[in-house]
């Protein structure tokens, strides 16, 4: 059984002049246990509706959206979700401090909570920095602060909401090496969205490439099967990118002219 199922879901939002805009429709995934997926689409096409569905942060007009066989109907610390920005971070707490404070909330021990933050800090590169606060650290490290606090908390599932768009290039291709790397010593379910090819195949064991809105759904999934680490220059790694490019190319040009 999939760890996540999306069944035909529909999400349409209503306007303040009571017009309605179906953002999705007909919307239906699985993700596996143990998968890092990652959803591609255009602008405006609905990804991160779908994430916070997922989240429990909004809940969908039709459809179904089931978790270990159980709806979700609501936020839950199973599903740890990683912001684009690093707005979440607490600035008058340090390092450390910021992993812990999800653990603090549901009453760990210091001590514990102290050994178990400082295992995650380690885990995302950042061992030697837990006394520094969020304004002393550059944009990659805050992301992995992100990370580290998340995965404290320990859920069966990190979703992520293209965590490193912000960062320049080089940081952010350090950040996905570093992001796959963690991935394969946790093993952690993963839902990364992204509207960028590359780090889609860099990244995903499967890609789910999104139509454009209104009325969104899946327009096809992708198995990428490539192991370790993902070089661009490599033959099948453009083989992969020219197949995910070739399913979204009109997606995107759709988008693009309902813009104009």
């Amino acid at each position: 059984m999939p760890l996540v199922s999306f069944h035909d879901v529909q999400k349409t939002y209503r306007s303040l002049q009571g017009v309605d805009y179906p953002a999705l429709e007909h919307f239906s995934i699985d993700i596996e246990v143990g998968e890092f997926f990652c959803l591609l689409g255009p602008s405006g096409c609905g990804k991160t509706t779908v994430l916070k569905m997922l989240a429990g942060f909004e809940t969908p007009t039709a459809g179904r959206i089931l978790m270990d066989g159980r709806p979700v109907t609501s936020a839950s610390r199973d599903r740890g979700v990683v912001f684009q920005g690093d707005d979440s971070l607490y600035g008058w707490l340090n390092a450390v401090e910021n992993v812990e404070f999800g653990l603090r909330m549901r009453r760990v021990s210091r001590a514990e909570r102290r050994e178990r933050a400082m295992r995650f800090l380690e885990l995302v590169g950042l061992r030697g920095q837990e006394q520094k606060y969020p304004a002393e650290l550059s944009g990659g490290m805050k992301q992995r602060i992100q990370i580290a606090r998340v995965l404290a908390n320990e859920p069966k599932m990190l979703l992520m909401d293209e965590p490193f768009a912000a960062l320049d290039a080089q940081t952010r291709s350090l950040m996905q090496l570093e992001l796959a790397n963690i991935w394969r010593a946790t093993r952690t379910t993963v839902l990364f969205i992204t509207h960028d090819i590359d780090e889609a195949v860099t990244l995903g064991k499967r890609i789910g490439v999104m139509r454009a809105g209104p009325r969104s759904q899946v327009k096809g999934v992708v198995e990428v099967s490539l192991n370790g680490a993902r070089s661009r220059t490599d033959d099948a790694f453009l083989r992969y990118y020219k197949a995910v490019y070739e399913m979204i190319r009109d997606e995107v040009a759709k988008s693009l002219a309902r813009a104009d």
